[in-house]
């Protein structure tokens, strides 16, 4: 996977917080630069348009979701604490970071950029991969109930926060996402045990 270097980095985070600030429609190369203080054919060195630059949003996303499950294999936890860690890094994520839960979700955006569209699949399949294979696991150690497949499960906790996320970006941010997070924890947590 590509590494940022440390202007295009802050590019990202620049557009990152544009879209938090003014939402997703206002991220241009034009707005961007006005941003950052800089012309927009300095951004263009970096970054060819406004769609590489969502990609590198992506990327930066998708490192930060695979160092958090590299985190998990090396610890020992049971297979229900991995999955709530799981849960509770990305609500914080979304938390100090609301503009990449607009984003991840906003299909719109996606809708006639292939590229992006792959990128942002890609990333949810390699999430439920790493659920489901943490569910596996917590099946064959009797953790987790088998009366329903790894695959429906994984599907319930991923719906389940992808719901609470978008309600809480609609929202405006209006609740707490992180406390709300653990709640919804607690009720998973009900559904998936024995």
């Amino acid at each position: 996977m590509k590494d940022f270097s440390e202007k295009q980095r802050n590019i990202i985070n620049a557009a990152i917080e544009l879209i938090a600030e003014k939402g997703i429609q206002q991220l241009t190369i034009k707005n961007l630069s006005k941003k950052i203080g800089t012309a927009e054919g300095a951004i263009y060195r970096h970054f060819d348009s406004k769609f590489e630059i969502l990609v590198g949003i992506l990327k930066l996303f998708r490192q930060n979701k695979d160092e958090a499950l590299q985190n998990l294999k090396t610890k020992e936890k049971s297979s229900l604490q991995k999955i709530e860690s799981l849960l509770s890094a990305r609500f914080r994520q979304f938390s100090e970071n609301p503009a990449i839960a607009s984003v991840i979700f906003s299909e719109e955006i996606f809708q006639n950029e292939k590229s992006l569209a792959n990128e942002v699949y890609e990333i949810m399949v390699e999430s439920q991969k790493g659920i489901e294979t943490i569910i596996l696991n917590g099946q064959s150690q009797k953790q987790i109930r088998e009366d329903i497949s790894a695959e429906q499960l994984t599907l319930l906790i991923t719906g389940a926060l992808r719901l609470l996320v978008t309600q809480w970006r609609l929202s405006e941010f209006s609740f707490d996402l992180q406390t709300e997070g653990q709640k919804l924890w607690k009720s998973i947590y009900k559904i998936v045990t024995k």
